[in-house]
């Protein structure tokens, strides 16, 4: 019912962690459905243990966007993709799937929302693992860390060329399945009682994803962001505070 892609740059050591946390979901994955996909890397790298398990390695650094070509070839209805600093709790591909079988929640899901507030990156609001814990199903413009969607829709991610091949995988996701197949992009719940429902764990998450590889933490991410949002908006993205 679901393939799930993971990707290895320089956290190679997380590896073993999200292919354990993933087959501990409560949605029983079999190994054949998992993905891995190995960028180009001065690290170290290793193959899962378990050899079912399809890998797809480069010999270049395709950064955000390679990944995305796996969920073309998959035949699962669902796709589940995680960043390498994600460890999904054991409730969240089942709270994925009840959500997005709600014809109002029928969108991309994903564990760490954003709402814009300007025609910009920055200022946001942010919901989810990382952001704000709701009980409840939040309309968000784009979500990253961890991404659940039906498979049918991976082809949106490339009706359009990316702005940039550097970053801004998540934007260009949701600004283009939302343009070409009117999909919104949504957080399921992440309340602060069942954390079991989690997209990540909160603390190795906020370890892992601050460490000295974090793409956040370089050069002037959040300044090509802004570009990448501000280009979707002039071009038809629709967003939650109808930013224009």
């Amino acid at each position: 019912m679901i393939s799930v892609i993971l990707n290895v740059y320089k956290r190679p050591h997380m590896l073993e962690k999200q292919i354990q946390a993933i087959k501990n979901q409560s949605i029983k994955i079999e190994s054949e459905n998992i993905h891995v996909w190995y960028n180009k890397s001065d690290v170290q790298q290793y193959h899962p243990v378990d050899k079912e398990i399809k890998t797809y390695v480069c010999n270049w650094n395709t950064k955000f966007f390679g990944r995305f070509t796996i969920p073309l070839l998959v035949k699962t209805p669902y796709v589940a993709m995680f960043d390498d600093d994600i460890l999904p709790q054991i409730d969240w591909l089942k709270n994925c799937l009840e959500t997005i079988e709600k014809e109002e929640t029928n969108g991309i899901l994903g564990g760490s929302g954003v709402i814009l507030k300007e025609k910009s990156y920055t200022p946001f609001d942010k919901v989810g693992w990382n952001g704000h814990h709701l009980n409840y199903v939040q309309r968000v413009d784009l979500v990253g860390h961890a991404w659940f969607f039906r498979q049918e829709w991976a082809k949106y991610l490339w009706y359009e060329k990316p702005f940039t091949w550097d970053n801004g995988e998540d934007i260009m996701f949701s600004y283009l399945a939302q343009k070409y197949g009117g999909i919104n992009t949504f957080v399921p719940p992440h309340p602060e009682n069942k954390k079991g429902l989690w997209s990540s764990d909160f603390k190795i998450g906020n370890e892992v994803g601050n460490d000295v590889n974090a793409s956040w933490t370089k050069g002037s991410h959040y300044q090509e962001r802004g570009k990448i949002c501000e280009y979707c908006i002039d071009n038809g993205w629709n967003t939650v505070n109808n930013i224009k």
